[in-house]
């Protein structure tokens, strides 16, 4: 979630505060998916935020800490990050509304790992993860995302038959 297609204008994102000011250490995995659950299931809280856009995904930031963040992200189908890591931060994230598809790499000896993510389900993950979050259903998606530290960066790649090769980073600035 992450915010990772421009639709969010800067009207819509607080700023978040400039890493290093005050940050805590990093929240983990586990305490980043009970923030996104909870928040899941308190609609009144972000669906009045929610838009569609069948230009891209549309995205905004609901939570700015110095030590996390929460993003709401809205999905129509064959939308899709690719395949993009976190710039090192901690994640976690809930299908709110709808189902989503996950795909990951495993270990040389699991290949492409492809998860389902129904409403109600929440996936955990450290620093290193990279990962292509998309909505193959035939109906849009609500999802939530928190990172800690918040995100300062997200690299890009693609799957070719030896393994992920990067090809582009972005940082807060692009969102």
């Amino acid at each position: 979630m992450s915010p990772h297609t421009r639709t969010a204008t800067a009207s819509e994102s607080p700023t978040p505060a400039p890493p290093g000011a005050g940050a805590r250490a990093p929240l983990t995995p586990g305490t980043l998916r009970t923030i996104v659950r909870d928040l899941a299931e308190q609609p009144d809280r972000w669906i009045h935020h929610v838009r569609l856009s069948t230009e891209e995904r549309w995205y905004r930031r609901l939570v700015a800490e110095d030590d996390h963040e929460v993003w709401l992200i809205s999905w129509l189908p064959g939308q899709s990050t690719g395949f993009h890591d976190h710039g090192g931060s901690r994640g976690a994230f809930t299908v709110a509304l709808g189902e989503l598809e996950e795909l990951s790499l495993g270990g040389p000896d699991q290949g492409l790992l492809i998860r389902r993510v129904p409403a109600g389900t929440a996936r955990a993950f450290g620093p290193e993860y990279v990962h292509d979050v998309r909505n193959t259903a035939s109906g849009p998606a609500v999802t939530l995302h928190a990172y800690s530290p918040p995100l300062s960066s997200m690299a890009h790649y693609d799957l070719r038959a030896g393994g992920l090769v990067r090809t582009s980073e972005e940082g807060p600035e692009q969102w």
